[in-house]
């Protein structure tokens, strides 16, 4: 969803529209393909998973994704006005309550 709305958002671009947004530093190397990356520049790796093999210390690390993605959403919400970015948004937002929830149930039933 979020390439979607990504590819939305840049398919159009001039290349003034890309100069002017900061955009051309991510343009010369990605053109408007989606590549993921952090806010900072940093590039998704795989590090980012930890896992101990314990199941409650991996569903901590899993809830904790889940939050964390779930501040994402906030975050980019604060900043977004367009509905076709918003409306989405706010789903996924949803899901990560939803997943948090459910990745906890086995942590109280213990």
């Amino acid at each position: 969803m979020i390439s979607a709305i990504l590819y939305q958002l840049t398919k159009d671009l001039s290349m003034e529209e890309i100069k002017a947004s900061g955009f051309d530093t991510y343009f010369v190397d990605h053109t408007t393909g989606i590549y993921p990356v952090a806010a900072s520049g940093t590039p998704f790796t795989a590090a980012y998973f930890q896992s101990k093999g314990d199941i409650l210390t991996d569903i901590q690390e899993d809830m904790a994704a889940e939050q964390k993605a779930r501040t994402t959403y906030d975050n980019i919400l604060r900043l977004a006005d367009d509905p076709d970015v918003r409306d989405p948004i706010r789903f996924l937002r949803e899901r990560e309550i939803v997943h948090y929830q459910r990745f906890g149930e086995p942590c109280r039933s213990r």
